[in-house]
């Protein structure tokens, strides 16, 4: 299996920047009709969403700079010469701290993505390290800002009972975002199996459907509490947000590198869980998710009843009822999708954990055991492979 960077990988990463910034310029357009409108409670908000998940996708990216300047290849990639490399993470390191290190991540990847398909040059490996580093930043940026803004949006138009062109738009741009980096993360998990353990765009959109399914309703549940009880949203997310931190702590997470950069992960799988599952151990994956499942059932089952207890029933004769029976029909078929792509696009492998890249040996030819062999071949580069997406890939796939 070789894992070489195509014009399909290409266009991805020219689409996901268009994403960000189309999400970012709608969130700047929002929160300056907010402004003008005197909603400085809602342009706080929002802007707050912005500032919060800018800072983490910061600061992620910097503790992986960090780790990857230690790899040989990398610093291949990034020059050879001690004093052009240095120079480059010093560059790099005030790119961060201005808030702009994931946007010249994207620019970066275009650019070497273009070097590798369009003028066939060498650094194919690092095109695609670069890519698979975007897609789990995305996935970050969605459930940090998109999901919360588009709860926000959603709570705005049921607390004035009308929209503006502008909260239309934002609604769009955060719904395109979550539904893109669906898309993206499961094409850059799978880019990690072998050819024979592939599906095609079937397994893609069946994935997508039962996380969209599943988030559309949480989404909604939160914004109609919210349009009920407006002050006492944030307790119940401090509540719910630590008890997930708590349970990501309790399964021993190992994804990052340092302490510090732990505790950012589980916090911030703490704001995934929120919203939508995400496995972060190995074991129990199916246990995992039921008792996941569960809980975020009794709980959007909560938050709809208080909210009908405490709607206006004149305002919301129309549409209450059908809205309710909507998304428990909406939730229940995501998770009949889930269990069929479970069932039938799900490849369960089982591999050792690998925690740090090795230098590969050689071997006689033999058939490869389909449930024995390592997510990721590392016969490419031992020298720069992504032990990050490797890691989430081999939870994903992981057998039961």
């Amino acid at each position: 299996m070789t894992s070489k960077y195509s014009w399909i990988d290409f266009v991805f990463s020219v689409i996901g920047v268009c994403t960000f910034l189309l999400d970012w310029g709608s969130d700047l357009w929002v929160a300056v009709e907010f402004y003008c409108h005197g909603d400085f409670l809602w342009f706080g908000a929002l802007v707050a969403l912005m500032i919060l998940s800018s800072a983490v996708l910061q600061m992620f990216s910097w503790f992986w700079l960090r780790y990857d300047r230690q790899l040989p290849g990398f610093r291949r990639e990034l020059g050879s010469e001690t004093v052009l490399f240095e120079d480059k993470v010093k560059i790099s390191c005030l790119l961060h701290v201005l808030q702009l290190g994931f946007l010249c991540r994207h620019i970066s990847a275009i650019r070497q993505g273009f070097r590798v398909w369009w003028r066939k040059e060498e650094g194919s490996e690092y095109a695609v390290y670069l890519t698979h580093d975007l897609s789990m930043l995305r996935l970050i940026e969605t459930f940090c800002e998109s999901a919360p803004q588009l709860t926000l949006m959603i709570y705005v138009v049921l607390r004035t009972n009308k929209a503006r062109t502008v909260q239309f738009v934002s609604i769009a741009a955060s719904t395109t975002s979550i539904a893109w980096m669906v898309v993206d993360y499961h094409r850059s998990l799978r880019s990690f199996l072998p050819d024979k353990a592939k599906q095609g765009w079937g397994s893609s959109l069946v994935y997508f459907l039962w996380n969209l399914l599943l988030i559309s309703p949480r989404v909604a549940a939160l914004a109609l509490f919210a349009s009920v009880l407006p002050g006492y949203v944030a307790a119940h997310f401090v509540l719910v947000w630590s008890c997930f931190v708590t349970w990501a702590w309790r399964q021993r997470t190992d994804f990052m590198d340092s302490v510090g950069g732990e505790w950012l992960y589980r916090a911030t799988v703490g704001l995934i869980w929120y919203f939508s599952w995400f496995n972060v151990a190995e074991g129990r994956t199916r246990s995992r998710s039921v008792i996941y499942h569960t809980f975020i059932t009794v709980d959007g089952g909560i938050l709809l009843t208080t909210w009908w207890c405490y709607r206006d029933p004149v305002s919301s004769q129309t549409y209450a009822l059908a809205l309710l029976i909507t998304l428990t029909l909406t939730y229940l078929l995501g998770l009949l999708f889930k269990c069929i792509y479970y069932c039938c696009f799900h490849p369960k492998l089982w591999r050792p954990p690998i925690r740090e890249p090795r230098t590969p040996v050689d071997a006689p030819d033999s058939e490869v055991d389909f449930r024995e062999f390592s997510i990721q071949d590392r016969t490419l580069s031992c020298l720069l492979f992504n032990k990050r997406m490797e890691h989430n890939a081999a939870l994903f796939y992981a057998s039961d």
